[in-house]
Parts: structure tokens; sequence; C-alpha cells
């Protein structure tokens, strides 16, 4: 009898820091090693024909940034804003090895949280009519279950593309 090892190591190597946030009623996490800062949702400029989760770019610093509102991308639904909306600044890696800081709207910041690997597993299978290439894995968390992100993959790099085109034209 053999037994894997994939398995195993796949967890293994998501266990880490995450920060955690609500989208609606949900809870997600992204590794604390993609997230630049956390700034209180300001003006965003609009692009014009862009698809509907790109909300547009603000001035950071004198640096543009794109802006991606991640409930618009999941299909949640449009939230009114509170005072916990927020927008999170990760570092995204494109597939050119190129690093680009994108803006993310959350409904709000939870905690950074330490994950062991005892307390995530594998995304389970939906089946094929649902799309589970964003998450890495489910940890488990205080009784709750939280999907653990692939920020890299929420912002593929064709988005990217997408937004330094309109915005440089």
């Amino acid at each position: 009898m053999t037994t894997s090892t994939h398995e195993p190591s796949i967890v293994q190597a998501l266990a880490g820091k995450y920060l955690t946030f609500r989208l609606g009623d949900e809870s997600y996490g992204i590794a604390v090693l993609k997230i630049r800062e956390i700034i209180r949702l300001t003006t965003i400029t609009a692009v014009p024909q862009m698809p509907a989760y790109i909300k547009g770019v603000i001035n950071l610093r004198g640096k543009v940034i794109p802006v991606v509102d991640l409930r618009a991308k999941f299909g949640l639904g449009e939230a009114r804003a509170s005072e916990r909306t927020c927008i999170v600044v990760v570092q995204v890696d494109l597939s050119d090895r190129n690093k680009t800081l994108i803006g993310l709207i959350v409904d709000g910041v939870e905690e950074v949280i330490q994950i062991g690997a005892q307390d995530i597993e594998e995304t389970p299978n939906f089946g094929a009519c649902l799309d589970t290439q964003y998450i890495l894995g489910m940890a488990k968390i205080k009784g709750a279950v939280k999907a653990l992100l692939d920020i890299d993959k929420v912002i593929s790099a064709e988005t990217v593309e997408l937004l330094q085109t309109k915005a440089t034209h």
C-alpha cells in the first residue's frame, strides 16, 4: 500500500499568517505577505469601458492603483459602504514575473491570524459547475470556515493588462 505525500504538503505550504476580512456574510483570508496596506475607502476615479467589478483607480501617495470590488468580482451583489468598508492594497504577481499593486474593496477587515496546517483543508470539489480556482483552501477558525484566496488568480494578468491599457490611453 502506498500513501500519498502530495496532499499534506499542499496544506503544509498554506500554513501561515492571513489577513481575514468580510464580504457580506462570508469571511475570507489572504496571505499577509501579499498585503501592502489597508486604507479607508476614498474617492475612486472611474475608468471607462471596464468590467463592472473594476471600480476605477485611486491616487495613493502619487501612485495610481487600480481598485477591484471583490463583492462584484465574486457575484455577491452590491453593498452599501459603511465606516468599516475599506481598501486592502495587495501586491499581485503577474505571469511575467512583474508585480503590481491592486486595491480590493472589502466590507471590513477582521484580524491577522496564524493558521496552522491542521486547520486547513483542501478546497472541496463542488463539481464542474462551480469554479474554485481562486481558493487555495478552507481554514477552520474558531468554529467558522474561511476561504483562503489565491489573490494572484483572483486578479489575473489579463485584468491587470486591461487596466494598464485603459489607464494609459
